[in-house]
Order: C-alpha cells, then structure tokens, then sequence
C-alpha cells in the first residue's frame, strides 16, 4: 500500500451535465456572432419606417414652370440642368370646390420694369384666392399661358414650343397667394409653333421699345397686363 486515497469516479450524470453546461456555452457564443454580424434590429427598423416616396401636394406651395422645347439662346425655363425641382404630377382632389374665376386674381409679374441689350426678362404668375372659402384649382404647366405682346402684334407665347405639359390640382386656401416656383424666361424672339428648333428667330426690337406681358393659369385670365421695356 502506497498510503494515497484512490480517486473516486464522477458518475456518468456528472459527465452528462458538463457536456450540457459545455453545449449551452457554445450556443449562447455562437448567437452572440450571429447577433453581431446580422444585427437583425436594422431590417425591423427599416420595415417601420414610412416609405421614402414621393407625396402629392394637396396644398398649394408654390406654382410649377412650364418646360420649353429647345430654342436658340438662354433656355426658357431659366432653371439650370439637373434643377432639383420636382415635375408637377397630378394630385388627388383635395375636399373642396373648385375655384371660382371671379374669387381669383391672377398677376402678370416681370423681374425688371425694363431690360438692357444682353438681358433676358423673367416672367412668373402671382395666384391669390380673394374668397371666403378654400376651393381647388389645376395649377399645373399644361394650364399656364405667357403672352408678350407689343402693340397689336404678339410676339411670344409660352406654349408655341412647350413640352411635357402636366395638371396639377391643389388646394388654395382663403386668401392665400402663391407664385411660380421659378421664373420663366423670354429669349427675346418671336415665337410660332414649328419655329422652336429655328436659330434665325427674328429678334424683339429694343431701344426702349414697350411690351406687355398677359398670364393665364387654370383658365383664369391676370385682368391687366405688365408693361415692361426692352433695351
């Protein structure tokens, strides 16, 4: 005899129990990588985000620009390539009567009273609802008409050579005013239908010569015209 305690054998259910203390070990590292390389949160805040898509206004902000087939000169709508400006698309009819011509006023607006030799004029559209109620109105491109004139003779329309005309019903609410988003300019030639792409448009006298601008949106007529001068 040595004089030493002969060890005493775990039974097989201690072993049995290690190996599960072991197994659960393994698991919970194992779900602890899958959590940190999936990280399934983000897929859930993803889905309850509201979806990034583009909304119809129902409230009118601001009136769209008519978009000009290509002309000689400075480009009609006086905005620069890749303008963020969204096109106008047709809306839903927000809840309320359409507008009345008569409880709408609608002003011709120029940038200047008059413009110098190598100036272009900028024209927009002031829109007020002067009623006691809120009504809707189609305000989009394919309603909008500039017209210069000079005397009897009209020298420019805006839809002679317009592209991609659209509606764009909104509401306007009681006594609100709104205007173009941007102005449209006039590259100071005469316009006809067919001569959008002709670059020996003949060109508006200057010298101080007086032109008139008209506007009309959504079938209301601006009652005066704004004069303005070439030079």
């Amino acid at each position: 005899m040595t004089g030493e305690t002969p060890r005493r054998r775990h039974s097989p259910a201690v072993y049995r129990r290690r190996r599960i203390v072991l197994l659960i070990g393994l698991l919970l590292v194992a779900v602890l990588i899958w959590l940190l390389v999936a990280q399934p949160w983000r897929s859930t805040a993803s889905e309850g985000a509201e979806p990034q898509t583009e909304k119809t206004q129902d409230a009118a902000g601001s009136l769209p620009v008519p978009t000009a087939a290509a002309t000689p000169g400075p480009t009609p709508t006086g905005e620069a390539a890749g303008d963020a400006t969204p096109k106008p698309t047709p809306s839903g009819t927000p809840a309320a009567q359409p507008c009345v011509g008569s409880d709408i006023a609608v002003e011709a607006v120029t940038s200047q009273e008059s413009y110098s030799n190598d100036q272009v004029p900028s024209f927009s559209i002031r829109l007020t609802n002067e009623g006691d109620a809120d009504c809707t109105l189609n305000v989009g491109t394919s309603g909008q008409v500039f017209t210069v004139t000079s005397g009897s003779d009209t020298w420019w329309r805006s839809t002679d050579c317009q592209s991609e005309p659209s509606d764009m019903t909104v509401l306007l609410t009681a006594g609100q005013t709104v205007s173009s988003a941007s102005p449209l300019t006039w590259d100071r030639t005469r316009s006809a239908v067919g001569t959008c792409d002709d670059e020996t448009r003949p060109r508006a006298p200057g010298g101080g010569a007086s032109y008139h601008l008209a506007v009309e949106i959504g079938g209301v007529a601006s009652t005066e015209t704004t004069q303005f001068l070439l030079y």
